[in-house]
């Protein structure tokens, strides 16, 4: 069982269009409605290839009511609880090159006792799990350190616990020694300061947030795959992908990878397959196993590549 918190879900309308011209009227070809937020994907990517997951989110006002309706249609398993706000409703435009723009809700700002709601309930759900993810933004009055407070929590009952997060939130979570981290190329070079440029520069952005407390990394740089640094040695691993939205790759990516045990060169392999797969659909949609294509993947050492570079 792998327990999601998304402290920020979303309702995610994706407009797909011809071209984003600012102060034009521009007719959508395509519009797609799906349940949104980071850890919410990570669940329905999981689901969607058959492995048990639960979503832990707060739910209110009419959008709530709708991304529940949403996550019921893709029969998730959720434990939702009421907040006064409603939940944000988020707007994704793609255009045909695979271009991305995105404008997102801050969220409903939560009181000291729904947060703490939250996080009793993540406990609950998470309590005998295998791993519990944590994931995406925090609403408007929640506390920077809650991830940190969280982790520290769940590792303390023998769960394992995967954080992608960016800035302050998770820098605090890494003194907490979260099990795995995903960072994407500029959220690694925010947290590390190092300019990443190629993946062998990842590899000094990444050593800089394990010695700070995560034990594993695994780094989604776009079109140069991704890299991953844990216990087993370090690799690089990328695949050809036509993009149509990359909205939910970097979440399909990490499903991927703790789906597959969440350590080593197979899980890594799994991890770009879901991605790249994710890349290519419509939308936020998750890739089914009809979607996925591991024989596409190419893995290096990157011992290996730094010898021959």
């Amino acid at each position: 069982m792998i327990v999601t918190f998304t402290a920020n879900p979303s309702v995610d309308r994706t407009y797909e269009i011809d071209a984003l011209v600012r102060g034009a009227v521009i007719r959508a070809r395509a519009i797609r409605i799906d349940a949104g937020g980071k850890g919410v994907n990570v669940t329905r990517a999981l689901v969607a290839n058959g492995h048990d997951s639960v979503a832990v989110l707060p739910s209110g006002g009419a959008e709530g009511a709708q991304l529940l309706a949403l996550l019921a249609g893709e029969r998730l398993q959720v434990r939702a609880v009421p907040v006064g706000g409603a939940v944000r409703a988020n707007v994704t435009i793609v255009e045909p090159d695979g271009t991305t723009t995105k404008i997102n809700e801050p969220g409903p700002e939560l009181s000291a006792s729904e947060v703490a709601d939250l996080a009793d309930t993540l406990v609950s759900a998470a309590t005998g799990a295998e791993w519990a993810v944590l994931s995406g933004s925090l609403p408007p009055g929640s506390p920077a350190d809650l991830y940190a407070m969280l982790t520290a929590q769940l590792r303390g009952l023998g769960v394992r616990v995967a954080v992608d997060a960016e800035g302050p939130l998770l820098l605090a979570a890494l003194a907490a020694g979260p099990d795995v981290i995903k960072p994407n190329r500029s959220e690694l070079e925010q947290a590390s300061g190092v300019k990443v440029a190629r993946p062998r520069d990842a590899l000094v952005a990444i050593e800089q947030l394990r010695a700070a407390g995560a034990r594993t990394v695994l780094a989604s740089l776009g079109a140069q795959g991704a890299v991953l640094v844990d216990h087993t040695g370090s690799y690089l691993a990328s695949a050809p992908a036509t993009a149509r939205s990359t909205v939910g790759a970097g979440d399909a990516t990490l499903a991927g990878f703790l789906a597959a045990g969440g350590a080593g060169p197979d899980a890594l392999v799994e991890a770009v397959a879901w991605g790249n797969a994710a890349v290519s659909l419509p939308g936020s949609r998750m890739p089914t196993p009809a979607d996925l294509d591991r024989g596409a993947v190419k893995i290096w050492s990157m011992d290996e590549l730094e010898v021959h570079s």
